[in-house]
């Protein structure tokens, strides 16, 4: 009872904006840790690739609490270019899929907290089942802090979700593979880039199949992404990154907080 007592009261004071935390100190090798979710459930997780929205809001009171910076790619990007320097771990928060949760679930905290995040879109699905429809997409691109910065982007997670590696068997590889990438790469951007604000240049490997793939990296090129994230496991964000290959940490029903700091050296 006493533990759920000090975390209510500390989430009370980040809430309020009555105390606001000192800015992080500079820590020896700072890393950058990519989380990535998938549906935030109202009540307890119905699976494992399930998170609860309890649980996903004592893991934005832990990046808090333990200093960890919340960026985006395009932060990302301009530490692994050098123009900016990392001096505390950081953590880019993103979501898998397109699920209604996001909207319901996900965005409402994210806002509480200020945190930006990006959502990869499993583009063929939005508007059906339980997935996001395009008018809740819009609602979320054009929400915007001060300054007029807008936290929430978009990438696609490709237009039908498929086993990349198993298509390029499939069909052959070369010219037959490019062909079906330029649907599920670039028909998904140029779907999803009708409904939000600026363009999607991220792209998550569905399954993280096909990291590292020169077929899909050339195609992913063509298309204009810059980031692909994978299903790698590790940390990023030194000056060797490579944009195009990025590792990621799942946060699934049976993750703990604590394997955050693990991976960035906290502990």
């Amino acid at each position: 009872m006493q533990r759920i007592l000090t975390f209510l009261l500390f989430v009370a004071t980040l809430v309020s904006g009555c105390s606001r935390l000192p800015d992080p100190e500079p820590v020896d090798n700072p890393k950058v840790v990519i989380l990535m979710y998938h549906r935030i459930s109202e009540g307890e997780a119905g699976n494992l690739y399930e998170r609860s929205a309890g649980d996903f809001e004592k893991d934005l009171v832990y990046l808090k609490q333990n200093r960890i910076r919340v960026i985006d790619f395009d932060d990302l990007e301009a530490i692994v270019s050098g123009r900016e320097k990392l001096t505390t771990h950081a953590a880019v928060i993103t979501f898998d899929d397109g699920d209604h949760s996001w909207y319901t679930e996900a965005m409402p905290l994210l806002k509480r907290y200020r945190m930006k995040a990006t959502f990869f879109l499993w583009a063929s699905k939005i508007g059906s089942d339980s997935f996001l429809g395009w008018d809740e997409v819009e609602m979320m691109s054009s929400y915007s802090w001060d300054r007029g910065i807008r936290p929430f982007s978009f990438g696609s997670h490709t237009m039908s979700h498929q086993y990349l590696m198993n298509m390029k068997a499939a069909l052959g590889g070369g010219e037959a593979f490019q062909t079906y990438l330029d649907e599920e790469l670039g028909g998904s951007k140029v779907l999803i880039d009708r409904h939000i604000h600026g363009t999607v240049e991220t792209l998550a490997l569905p399954y993280g199949d096909g990291a590292g793939d020169a077929d899909i990296i050339t195609a992913a090129r063509r298309h204009g992404y810059r980031f692909i994230r994978t299903s790698e496991r590790d940390v990023t964000g030194t000056l060797s990154t490579d944009l195009l290959r990025l590792p990621s940490l799942p946060l699934l029903n049976d993750t703990g907080q604590e394997l955050i700091g693990t991976y960035l050296g906290i502990y």
